[in-house]
């Protein structure tokens, strides 16, 4: 169960670290990361992106042949998750890349939620992928899961590439990690997220959600409008203990617009459900 505690110093952090990010429309962070002293698994997502699309979190309960699953995204689409078994992926934009000859990118196709229903670890993520013949020109995508694996598979001039983990820790931002030469650097946030992890690692305190939701926190992208009034910014930020099943989504930066569940009790439901990401009044 994540306190009440917990919960209110991530935020604060979260806040404390707006007025010190720089603004950029190009921008997602994701990271994977292995406590070294408990084993215990940890992922976290800013989702950046406009404000006026209409987010929610999607919850499938299981069946004979598909696995209980929890993602969030927009339009039948599915940004990030995580399932019952633990594996956990996410996206992120990045320079655009020729694609393997015969492969085709998802075009609107719910791949996320078909390989969160399909696949229960890492190699099996990526096999689906490889059997539909499914690549993305335009971005990245990390997958994680509860055995300690995690990778992020990128297509680049017509060839796969995976970056695995390395000691404990896989992030992601909006360059391509196996060509930074394709651009999109240097990356603040990628740095500050890294910066942090070193600080949590040489921390002697325990790790739990709490001192994990810091990592991405400085990676957080102020609101702000365009040109036509539109305001971009990071729509949420996810915060997932895949170990004990805990679940968090601070919504627009609103330490008064949080989603926290149970995800074991969640899957062991028989109801889909659907919760809308909405702005307080």
């Amino acid at each position: 169960m994540v306190h009440k505690y917990m919960l209110k110093f991530l935020l604060l952090i979260i806040i404390l670290f707006l007025f010190t990010s720089f603004n950029s429309s190009y921008a997602c962070s994701i990271i994977y990361y292995v406590d070294k002293t408990t084993g215990k698994i940890y992922v976290a997502n800013n989702e950046d992106y406009w404000y006026d699309v209409k987010s929610y979190i999607q919850i499938i309960p299981g069946s004979k042949n598909k696995l209980a699953r929890l993602w969030y995204g927009w339009d039948d689409f599915a940004q990030g998750g995580v399932n019952e078994a633990g594996l956990f992926f996410d996206g992120a934009a990045t320079p655009e890349q020729n694609i393997p000859e015969g492969y085709n990118d998802p075009n609107g196709r719910n791949v996320g939620d078909e390989i969160l229903a399909h696949c229960s670890n890492v190699e099996e993520a990526i096999a689906y992928l490889e059997k539909e013949k499914i690549a993305a020109s335009k971005g990245h995508i990390m997958f994680g899961d509860s055995a300690g694996n995690a990778a992020v598979l990128e297509w680049i001039n017509g060839e796969k590439k995976l970056v695995k983990l390395e000691n404990n820790v896989l992030i992601a931002t909006n360059y391509l990690l196996s060509m930074k030469s394709a651009g999109n650097l240097p990356c603040y946030r990628f740095q500050s997220i890294e910066d942090r992890v070193i600080k949590l690692n040489e921390s002697k305190g325990t790790v739990d959600l709490r001192l994990f939701g810091n990592v991405i926190a400085g990676a957080v992208q102020i609101p702000r409008k365009d040109s036509s009034g539109r305001v971009f910014g990071t729509l949420y930020s996810t915060f997932i203990n895949i170990s004990d099943m805990e679940f968090v989504l601070v919504y627009q930066l609103d330490n008064s617009n949080i989603t926290r569940l149970n995800l074991k009790e969640e899957f062991a439901k028989t109801k889909k459900r659907r919760i809308k990401l909405k702005a307080n009044s």
